[in-house]
């Protein structure tokens, strides 16, 4: 079984979508993310994981989180996900949060 560290990096827009998607035959733990407000005014986080074993029925990690202005969250710790699960993100305006999620990928 093959072990890869990888990070994710997403700037989020005003739509729910895709930020990481767990590749065919892997199992990922999600070891952290981190949101970072990079705007001037409070931004809105809003975060889903699917799941693919269950007709990508969404469960939110978080829904409408306000971080404020140059400030910084972190929406979820540990988290594992199997193949063709999805990690979903939006914030309530184009380009105000930026998102990194860490994760290992175990193949």
């Amino acid at each position: 079984m093959a072990n890869t560290f990888k990070n994710v990096r997403s700037i989020l827009t005003a739509s729910l979508a895709d930020v990481y998607t767990v590749p065919a035959a892997t199992t990922v733990i999600v070891i952290g993310c981190h949101v970072t407000n990079v705007g001037a005014a409070n931004g809105e986080l809003t975060m889903a994981w699917t799941d693919s074993s269950n007709s990508d029925a969404a469960t939110y990690l978080a829904q409408a989180i306000v971080v404020p202005d140059a400030a910084a969250y972190e929406p979820v710790g540990k988290l594992v996900l199997e193949a063709g699960d999805k990690i979903r993100a939006n914030a309530d305006a184009t380009s105000t949060l930026e998102m990194t999620v860490s994760v290992l990928e175990q193949t």
